[in-house]
């Protein structure tokens, strides 16, 4: 019995196993000591959620390097078959690699990070965590109107980045362009109301249009694009019930809603102080009489 003993613990793969299960705890009590100690005291959510990432990807890189020295005499009669192995795993875990690959790309090539706006795989809504295979999003929208949280965390393989457009509401130009429509009666004042709905856009808006400005101006240095206006503006067309007039305003992504409310409040108050002379059109229908019937009788 002290013979197997003896035999076992001299067993050149016992040590190495040995030696591997010691390593990965050194390294793991490392990277949980520098996450508590110092990786917590990062005053910035973002950076600090960056850094506890990159700390949790040096420790899986150090242990894969620390198994590949251990056994790495071992590794040239397995070739062939680690090769075989390999190339079905790769095919049947190819979603998965397609995911890694995906945080690969939106770690390092800019797609969006934690806190933007994002719409992929067909949702919308916050970035909350960005996993080595997925990606968690607190939605917004579907049943709630607006740009409202709804309550659904949503988990997105992060291979979505490579079949299908990534719209990002809050990535270099943080705002968006946004309309409403007000209908006027024909006969109103034309010219009072469209100097009454811009000034209502300028002072709800206003200063998200200078800021929104300079962010442009920032991406017309960085990209080929032209001049923008962010200012309000109000554009009119005439149809067969009213004359429609829309506003069009910048806004920052995440206060569409609100500063929506505070537009139509503001109009609906000036409209009125106007005391008719601009007023509001609605649907009319007209109803048509049938034409007389003479009806005889023959006797």
């Amino acid at each position: 019995m002290d013979k197997q003993l003896e035999k076992f613990l001299y067993d050149p793969t016992v040590g190495k196993i040995a030696t591997i299960i010691i390593g990965l705890m050194v390294i793991w009590l490392i990277i949980r000591f520098v996450q508590r100690k110092f990786l917590y005291k990062i005053d910035s959510n973002d950076n600090r959620y960056r850094a506890k990432k990159f700390s949790s990807f040096i420790g899986y890189l150090f242990s894969i390097i620390l198994i590949t020295i251990v056994f790495s005499n071992k590794l040239s009669g397995l070739t062939v078959a680690l090769g075989v192995t390999g190339a079905g795993i790769a095919f049947a875990l190819q979603e998965v690699i397609a995911s890694f690959a995906g945080w690969l790309a939106i770690s390092f090539g800019g797609f969006y990070k934690t806190g933007d706006r994002v719409q992929l795989g067909g949702i919308t809504g916050d970035v909350m965590d960005i996993g080595v295979l997925r990606t968690t999003i607190m939605e917004t929208g579907q049943w709630v109107d607006g740009d409202l949280y709804n309550g659904r965390i949503v988990l997105i393989a992060n291979s979505y980045v490579f079949k299908e457009p990534v719209f990002n509401y809050s990535g270099d130009f943080p705002f968006l362009w946004d309309e409403i429509k007000i209908p006027i009666a024909y006969g109103s004042d034309y010219d009072r109301a469209k100097e009454l709905f811009t000034q209502a856009g300028k002072e709800i808006a206003g200063d998200v249009s200078d800021d929104s400005k300079k962010k442009w101006d920032e991406l017309e240095h960085k990209y080929l694009l032209e001049s923008a206006r962010t200012e309000a503006m109000v554009s009119l067309v005439a149809n067969d019930n009213w004359v429609e007039f829309t506003l069009r305003y910048v806004v920052d992504y995440k206060r569409r809603r609100a500063t929506k409310t505070a537009l139509f409040s503001k109009i609906l108050k000036d409209v009125e102080a106007t005391n008719g002379a601009i007023r509001f059109a609605s649907a009319t229908f007209e109803l048509v009489g049938m034409p007389d019937v003479s009806v005889k009788m023959k006797p």
